[in-house]
């Protein structure tokens, strides 16, 4: 009898918690729209492409939560993704995966932009590879963002993005500062050499096909291995196919 009377007290004082940090998230919400009312801050309007439904779900939650961003429409594929775009009004950022089930994020991206220059863009990734951040940068993204990094920091990149400025993690940011006197975009040499080692190609059959001296083309392979961050053969070529490079 005493058990049940305690069982039924802690329920009680359990659920009297959530309705207390409910009503609190709530006030909070308010609270952060009036303040933004008054000093005239427009909430951010964002679309959520992430094949990931328990990501995009935790984001749309996240930015609700937070009274600055508002999610006008998700998508998980690129098919639905256009049909969105086209179909509803543009949002001011679209929060953007790589790999999508039906095509790449890299090549949606470039081909957004053709078709809507004003869309501001942020990558959403855990692509590291400075191939990947050299395409991105040149298909035109407005941010880059890692997976691991915490909701602020994305917050951070689509208020940058939406403003007009481009927005980086600061992993990429140091990246791209070292990277400046060299190409995180593959040269046509190495393209030749990572298609011969798609195909198979030993390392003197390389060297042969390439005309060029074995330690040349380790040289070549190990700068490939740092530009699709690979450790190894296998993981080179996975990488490289999750970029629609082969």
């Amino acid at each position: 009898m005493y058990a049940d009377k305690y069982f039924i007290m802690m329920m009680c004082a359990v659920v009297s918690a959530f309705a207390a940090m409910a009503f609190f998230c709530l006030w909070r919400r308010a609270l952060i729209g009036k303040r933004l009312a008054d000093v005239g801050v427009k909430t951010i309007t964002v679309a959520i492409v992430e094949d990931h439904k328990v990501i995009a779900d935790g984001l749309e939650r996240l930015a609700h939560e937070s009274g600055l961003v508002r999610v006008v429409g998700k998508a998980h594929t690129v098919v639905a993704c256009w049909r969105m775009l086209v179909q509803e009004s543009h949002p001011d950022v679209l929060i953007l995966g790589i790999a999508l089930p039906d095509g790449n994020g890299l090549d949606l991206c470039s081909e957004i932009k053709r078709k809507y220059p004003q869309l501001k863009i942020v990558l959403l990734t855990a692509y590291r590879a400075p191939a990947v951040i050299g395409r991105a940068l040149d298909a035109g993204v407005d941010g880059y963002v890692f997976k691991n990094a915490g909701w602020e920091e994305l917050l951070a990149g689509i208020r940058v993005a939406a403003s007009g400025q481009r927005f980086l993690c600061e992993e990429v940011n140091a990246l791209v500062n070292d990277s400046k006197s060299v190409s995180l975009q593959l040269t046509r040499r190495e393209m030749e050499l990572l298609h011969l080692i798609a195909d198979g190609l030993t390392l003197p059959e390389q060297a042969n096909k390439m005309c060029l001296g074995i330690n040349t083309i380790r040289s070549y392979r190990k700068t490939l291995n740092y530009k699709l961050d690979a450790h190894n053969t296998a993981q080179l070529l996975q990488n490289a196919r999750a970029m629609t490079l082969i």
